[in-house]
């Protein structure tokens, strides 16, 4: 299933499931661009995982809440590998705050990162992956999105638009770039402060595979998601949970 010389952003890439997710597409034969706000040392790791996997990675920092700064990422990796194939909107702020104590601020930033940066992304990436030849999108939602939760309307809104953008695109975007949304349940995993941190995560149902889900479980997804044997595949929302949510 190799995909030599094919190019991947994958937003969020410094750890989780960025991370497993840039190492399952490098281990496919794509470069790939890692990326984060601002965790320049847990990139540099995962580019350098990556380059010890004998794959080919860059790393550019970008703050894709910024319409500019999501423009020059994706053109950085045009630039750097010569085309793109594939982008991986993974990237989000996750926080837990109660809607009385909700700040316009906060809404703007959970929304800005998660969904603006998502868009922002898709619109710099588009041309390029439609000049390359097609290829895919993937986007990151929320489980929360589909049960609610207390706490959480910033993240669960944003995470509810990405699943609509999903299916908007795939609408417009076909059947050249394929467009999906991925939806982990609970994954273990450690966050960073510019995600939130791991202070008041939300409580999702218990599954029934009676764990945590692994990051590399959700690459595994994503990774299929943007192979040849997926291209029949578009518009959808995969749940990947333990069967906490049945859709």
């Amino acid at each position: 299933m190799a995909e030599h010389h094919k190019v991947a952003v994958v937003t969020g890439s410094a750890l989780n499931i960025g991370r497993a997710t840039a190492l399952a597409l490098a281990r496919d034969g794509f470069r790939v661009m890692v990326t984060a706000r601002s965790s320049a040392d847990d990139c540099a790791r995962t580019a350098a995982m990556i380059a010890e996997s004998g794959g080919e990675a860059a790393v550019h920092l970008a703050d894709i809440s910024d319409a500019k700064q999501a423009r020059q990422l994706i053109e950085t990796a045009v630039t750097r590998f010569g085309r793109l194939d594939v982008l991986v909107n993974n990237a989000s702020v996750r926080r837990q705050t109660k809607f009385s104590e909700l700040t316009v601020e906060e809404w703007r930033e959970i929304l800005g990162t998660t969904l603006d940066g998502a868009f922002y992304c898709v619109h710099a990436a588009a041309p390029h992956i439609l000049a390359a030849g097609g290829g895919s999108i993937v986007n990151l939602g929320g489980i929360s999105a589909h049960l609610g939760a207390k706490g959480r309307v910033h993240a669960v809104t944003a995470k509810a638009g990405m699943v609509g953008m999903t299916r908007a695109l795939a609408k417009e975007l076909a059947p050249t770039i394929t467009v999906n949304c991925v939806v982990p349940g609970t994954i273990d995993t450690v966050r960073g402060f510019a995600a939130g941190g791991n202070a008041g995560r939300a409580s999702l149902p218990d599954n029934l595979i009676g764990r945590s889900g692994r990051p590399e479980e959700i690459a595994e997804m994503v990774r299929f998601l943007c192979s040849p044997s997926a291209r029949f595949i578009t518009g959808q929302t995969m749940h990947v949970n333990g069967g906490a949510f049945m859709a």
